[in-house]
């Protein structure tokens, strides 16, 4: 098992991860960085919808609001800080012959959006002007 602080330098340092295992098809490598930029696209939109939401909906009561924000915002960000873990343990899966790791997360993110778009249809069918 790896440690967190091994972990954290093959996010700075992925290099590293060449010295395990054998060197996957390309391919595959290839297809586990379009999926960190997807990660990383979705953690953009989620960034964006958070400040949306504190920017353009100033009637919208303050803590509302700001909770609102702020899940989206924090969503965001532990959706960039999975992307790079994601891409590691994958890329240091594939060299050396294991199965891909599996996570929680897709379905945490998703129910937090899930959560905050229920909110969101609640403000707008029922207004919570402050």
């Amino acid at each position: 098992m790896i440690s967190i602080a091994q972990t954290l330098r093959l996010w700075f340092a992925p290099e590293r991860i060449g010295e395990e295992g054998e060197t996957p098809d390309y391919r595959f490598s290839l297809a586990n960085e379009r999926t960190f930029l997807a990660w990383i696209r979705t953690s953009l939109a989620l960034v964006g919808g958070g400040f949306a939401v504190d920017q353009f909906l100033p009637d919208l009561r303050w803590g509302v609001r700001v909770g609102l924000a702020l899940a989206l915002l924090g969503a965001g960000v532990l959706c960039a800080l999975r992307a790079v873990n994601h891409w590691v343990r994958c890329e240091r899966a594939m060299r050396r012959g294991e199965d891909l790791p599996v996570s929680r997360f897709p379905t945490l993110l998703s129910v937090a959006v899930a959560v905050v778009a229920v909110v969101m249809v609640v403000v707008v069918v029922f207004g919570w002007a402050g």
